[in-house]
């Protein structure tokens, strides 16, 4: 657990053994009922670890960054356990710091996850969005997001180097399903960053900077623009940054902004911070779940797409496929076949 010694941003406000249902967004809801009903993927996502690429993957971070704590980048790290008590997380997870351009961050690892600052975020933040990211990731893992994220990080990876070992496996399909899961999933974080801050405006301000690479920026401005996003553009418009948006691996940043707005102002982020939120353990009801997720992707796919459940269980089928032929099921089913009198 996480030590009595550390502080609070605000003395005396803690989420204590706060669920992730509590500030779960329905298309992460949605998303994640659909991932978790897909045939065999949870036995795919282990072949990729058994495989070694999630060790590889970690290898990669930790031996190219540089772990933080209280003697190194310490006001970095005392905002990290501010975090952590904030949010009550169940342990404290190595925070690391590696050299790289892009403004980002990441929580890796399925069994023992991590946190990895880039460089050019921490040369840029300051205190106020250094809270937002970290609590950003922090709630990726409290809200068991890591073991697909990190399948999601190997598969890009893969799906570029043509790796014979895994020729079978239809990577196109897994990596498309576990984007649209992946981009729902930022939306439930931004809003945990949100009740850490226990204010929106800096969520808002670190998406705005993390977009536009530079400070001085207005967030007034910016919170217009996102507006105009959302409720400008013809039909032909909102249809292309659809298909804009299906590309990538996080919402667009606007997107997240009127997202996180929107729940603000519909009353649940005041609820939260005076301390009405359902906590671990505790049932919550499923049926007020599945119909606000159903509503979301209602609204969101219209009739234009399938439900993104099609496509991601037409992705399970092809993994169950590769599964039966990687365990050696199919050569067992022919050994069969052939033993079968001909009628």
């Amino acid at each position: 657990m996480v030590g009595p010694h550390m502080t609070l941003p605000v003395e005396g406000y803690q989420l204590t053994d706060i669920s992730p249902k509590a500030y779960e967004h329905p298309a992460d809801r949605a998303a994640t009922a659909a991932l978790a009903s897909v045939p065999m993927l949870d036995a795919v996502v282990r072949k990729l670890s058994e495989f070694g690429y999630e060790r590889a993957l970690r290898q990669s971070f930790l031996g190219a960054s540089v772990r933080l704590g209280p003697d190194q980048l310490p006001d970095v790290y005392r905002v990290y356990e501010q975090v952590l008590v904030t949010l009550d997380m169940p342990d404290v997870y190595p925070l690391y710091v590696t050299q790289t351009p892009n403004v980002n961050a990441a929580a890796v690892g399925a069994d023992k996850p991590f946190i990895v600052l880039n460089s050019s975020l921490v040369n840029m933040a300051d205190e106020d969005m250094l809270r937002t990211v970290l609590a950003h990731e922090c709630s990726h893992i409290l809200s068991e997001h890591v073991m697909y994220r990190t399948a999601l990080m190997i598969l890009l990876r893969l799906t570029t180097s043509r790796l014979p070992l895994l020729a079978g496996l239809p990577l196109f399909a897994a990596r498309a399903a576990l984007l649209e899961w992946a981009r729902a999933t930022e939306l439930s974080s931004d809003r945990a960053a949100a009740l850490v801050a226990r204010d929106p405006m800096p969520v808002c301000r670190t998406l705005m900077q993390i977009t536009g690479g530079v400070k001085g920026l207005d967030l007034d401005a910016y919170l217009k623009q996102a507006s105009d996003y959302n409720d400008g553009g013809k039909g032909v418009d909102r249809l292309q940054r659809l298909w804009m948006e299906l590309g990538v691996t996080h919402a667009l940043p606007v997107k997240r902004v009127r997202e996180v707005m929107d729940w603000v102002r519909g009353g649940d982020f005041d609820r939260i911070v005076a301390g009405d939120y359902p906590k671990r353990g505790e049932e919550v009801n499923l049926r007020e779940q599945t119909d606000a997720a159903v509503t979301f992707y209602a609204d969101r796919f219209q009739a234009t797409f399938k439900d993104a459940g099609d496509s991601i269980a037409n992705a399970g089928e092809q993994f169950s496929g590769w599964v039966r032929k990687a365990s050696g099921a199919d050569r067992a089913d022919r050994r069969d076949e052939d033993d079968t009198p001909a009628e």
